[in-house]
């Protein structure tokens, strides 16, 4: 009986331990994504984007997400689980909620919203936002 108890605990464990596979990113995905950071040197992860930084966002795929902060700087989100749905050019949008935060966080929920009928169709949350900024001359 004992035996049987520890194998189903190592089972059990082992099971936990295993990594998702990476995401994988199609190639007008990652050609997308180029274009936002070309000419860019990327600089150590953040854990929270400013709110004045979120306004130009681009959907790269549904584990990134790209804000653009004029043509010298774009902070791109690395999405925690992916965001069910959300892709470029759909009928869904990212919906957040900001209860008394600066921006948006590591951590903070996003919902992806059907927009034609305003269900909420998925949810995923943010994780580190990497910073890509354009050297000076």
């Amino acid at each position: 009986m004992r035996g049987i108890s520890l194998l189903l605990s190592a089972a059990f464990l082992s099971s936990c331990a295993a990594a998702p596979p990476p995401p994988t990113r199609t190639a007008q995905d990652e050609q997308r994504i180029q274009r936002l950071i070309s000419g860019k040197v990327a600089q150590p992860n953040v854990a929270c984007l400013p709110t004045y930084r979120r306004n130009d966002m681009t959907v790269i795929d549904e584990y990134t997400i790209a804000f653009r902060v004029g043509a010298n700087q774009t902070y791109v989100a690395h999405m925690q689980g992916g965001c069910s749905n959300l892709r470029a050019g759909g009928p869904y949008a990212l919906l957040t909620r900001q209860f008394g935060s600066s921006g948006y966080c590591r951590g903070d929920i996003a919902q992806v919203v059907d927009t034609t009928n305003g269900i909420t169709v998925g949810s995923c949350s943010f994780g580190d936002f990497t910073p890509y900024v354009k050297p000076r001359a």
